[in-house]
């Protein structure tokens, strides 16, 4: 398990061959302390509620239930209540992001990195859009590849990234990725890159087989990071 806060040269040769940047959006570009995440939680919740007419609590076991055996409650909607796809997407989605402001430091540390800055996330691509407008950093990467280009299968599912690898050219052998959920970065690291899980400040991280680094503060390690030996 390695921390960082200046990675020391041996550490950054670990990036010196990466030409692909690949991040998560939840939790990962954005800070823990957000209050994005609990919100759509709350709308997934609610949605739950509204199409099976369950209470609140009820409905919270289920998606629970949901997440665990398919990876998001959308597929168990969808596999088992022939959920139409968009309407959900568009409800959890529709949150109030005014408590996100522009993360100069963030997008300074993108800018900086050499090769391509893809996401590939479990939420939509207008979700994605509008979250990174807010962080000021929508302009830095050259695609997204969200939740409906997957074919609503989601991470940590293998399909999900030999799509994403297929859909961009990603070479895995010569990519890395950021994430805040340590299974999705399980398929990354077998197919060969080096994996990045982002914590909340104050967790202490497991140490994982497939998680070559921790990190807490997502910009400064990347700023910490260049310029990359070559």
């Amino acid at each position: 398990m390695t921390l960082h806060q200046s990675l020391p040269v041996p550490a950054r040769q670990r990036f010196a061959h990466v030409d692909t940047w690949v991040f998560d959006l939840d939790n990962t570009l954005y800070p823990f302390g957000c209050a994005l995440w609990p919100q759509i939680d709350a709308r997934i919740t609610a949605y739950l509620c509204n199409l099976l007419g369950m209470d609140g609590l009820s409905a919270r076991a289920l998606q629970k239930y949901y997440y665990g055996r398919y990876g998001t409650s959308l597929r168990g909607l969808m596999l088992d209540d022939g959920l139409d796809p968009q309407a959900f997407l568009d409800f959890v989605h529709d949150i109030d992001r005014s408590s996100l402001m522009p993360d100069v430091p963030l997008a300074a540390a993108i800018a900086a990195l050499p090769g391509r800055k893809l996401i590939l996330t479990n939420g939509s691509l207008e979700h994605a859009l509008r979250t990174c407008e807010r962080l000021g950093i929508a302009n830095l990467f050259d695609g997204i590849f969200d939740i409906v280009a997957a074919e609503l299968i989601p991470k940590p599912e293998a399909a999900t990234y030999l799509r994403f690898f297929d859909a961009h050219g990603v070479d895995p052998a010569r990519a890395a990725m950021f994430e805040d959920l340590g299974q999705n970065l399980a398929v990354p690291h077998a197919r060969g890159m080096v994996t990045v899980l982002v914590t909340e400040v104050d967790s202490v991280p497991q140490a994982l087989p497939h998680v070559d680094f921790y990190t807490s503060d997502l910009a400064g390690f990347l700023a910490g990071m260049t310029p990359l030996p070559r």
